[in-house]
């Protein structure tokens, strides 16, 4: 029972973590503004920076990320130093998880979060040091050939379970499975702005274009 109440702990923290509103403390801090009344609405580093500029946004992608890696790090000292390897990481990867879910519904910002792309690549950077490379890779070049984040998040996404399957040759069924989960929640949290990329509605991102 002792056990499993560090385990609860664990998760516990994992999700207040995941809840710290990056963008929303930032943009009501300094700037009076709650960046989820601006812009896309959406409450992460991208919409920061067209609203309030780089200099906003770059403790916002740092922290976002921080939260996600934090979690899944921290989570190794709730987990019982008797439990099987494999058991663990699949702990791990719940505690990333809930980190991502407090980010999307943040108890500290009325439950109106962002898209959790930041905090899931803290959880990669954690969980898959050599595979979330590529897709980081990926997302940059398509954001400079391009300048659309919303089809560079997807793109490396998807490209990130095919990576982990058939380049690193992972073989851990829990981490396989959250490459895959993780393509799917990107695409899903995304299906608006596929809606407008189709239509040639989406905004294309400018990283020196500053608002204020």
């Amino acid at each position: 029972m002792y056990d499993w109440l560090n385990v609860i702990i664990g998760c516990i923290i994992a999700y207040l973590l995941g809840s710290i509103p990056t963008a929303v403390w930032v943009g009501k801090w300094f700037y009076g503004k709650d960046i989820r009344n601006e812009g896309s609405g959406n409450a992460g580093a991208t919409n920061t920076i067209r609203i309030l500029g780089v200099k906003a946004g770059i403790p916002v992608i740092i922290v976002d990320v921080l939260k996600g890696y934090t979690a899944v790090y921290l989570m190794q000292y709730f987990i019982p130093e008797n439990w099987a390897v494999d058991s663990r990481i699949y702990f791990q990867i719940i505690a990333g998880f809930i980190a991502v879910i407090g980010h999307a519904l943040p108890v500290f910002a009325g439950f109106r979060g962002g898209k959790g792309v930041g905090t899931l690549l803290g959880v990669g950077i954690a969980l898959y040091p050599v595979s979330v490379w590529f897709p980081v890779g990926l997302f940059i070049l398509v954001l400079l050939l391009t300048g659309y984040v919303s089809l560079a998040s997807m793109l490396g996404a998807f490209s990130f379970p095919f990576v982990v399957i058939f380049y690193t040759h992972q073989e851990n069924i829990g981490l396989i499975a959250l490459s895959i989960a993780a393509a799917f929640f990107v695409l899903w949290t995304h299906r608006k702005n596929m809606q407008r990329l189709r239509k040639g509605e989406e905004n294309r991102f400018r990283i020196w274009r500053k608002k204020i």
